[in-house]
């Protein structure tokens, strides 16, 4: 989803790659180490600091790049520029500050995020906050669902889990903000509405609406086929 610009470049699946990825000691060892750099690190950087050989580190470093954890530049490094100063020298900085998964998927960092801007707008505007949430999540749902392209995309990317209910709707087989709605179901099952029904306006779906789904197995919303 979107907590950071960065985090939400890696789909669930990129997550659980990057959280494999990171299993490994050296590679963990690695990204920590960019991570905490306020400077892109050549191979090496890393091998030096990591007391390992260059030929380990090379390897390791091409894994994360190709997880999507590290990104990769080429620049001249050094005072000497020009003719005869050398090759660019390849570089490594972090993708992302951190990595999480779940499974099944969770966003909680997205619910996070919505209570804490709704809260913050109640603050400045002396908007009751249950308003103010319905707005900053509907408008949240409108970005992520001009960013899906289609409500479908939306609910699979976004870990909803859609499936068929036979009836020419969809039931959400998973709720991302599920711990949450066990104790606040009142609160996040509005804040989810407002959501889906922004995400539908976002990737211009007239065919479908959002109702209440009062199966206590999944999510608290279904997709649904509009009847006029």
């Amino acid at each position: 989803m979107n907590p950071t610009q960065q985090q939400a470049s890696l789909s669930e699946a990129g997550r659980l790659t990057a959280v494999a990825s990171l299993g490994d000691p050296v590679r963990r060892k690695l990204f920590e180490l960019l991570r905490e750099s306020p400077l892109a690190l050549s191979r090496d950087d890393c091998a030096e600091a990591l007391e390992l050989p260059k030929s380990t580190i090379r390897a390791h470093l091409d894994r994360l790049v190709s997880d999507g954890l590290l990104l990769v530049e080429f620049r001249k490094v050094g005072e000497r520029t020009g003719p005869g100063s050398g090759r660019p020298t390849k570089l490594y900085t972090v993708a992302v500050d951190e990595v999480a998964a779940s499974v099944p998927a969770r966003h909680y960092d997205l619910a996070a995020e919505l209570l804490a801007a709704a809260v913050q707008l109640s603050i400045d505007s002396s908007v009751a906050v249950e308003d103010t949430l319905a707005d900053v999540a509907f408008d949240a749902g409108k970005r992520l669902g001009a960013e899906a392209g289609t409500i479908h995309k939306l609910l699979e990317s976004a870990g909803y889990d859609p499936q068929p209910d036979g009836a020419g709707g969809t039931i959400m087989a998973n709720c991302p903000f599920h711990k949450l709605s066990q104790e606040h179901a009142g609160v996040v099952c509005s804040l989810n509405g407002s959501l889906l029904n922004g995400a539908l306006l976002g990737c211009g779906d007239c065919r479908h609406t959002i109702e209440p789904d009062a199966e206590l197995s999944h999510c608290c919303a279904r997709l649904v086929p509009k009847t006029t």
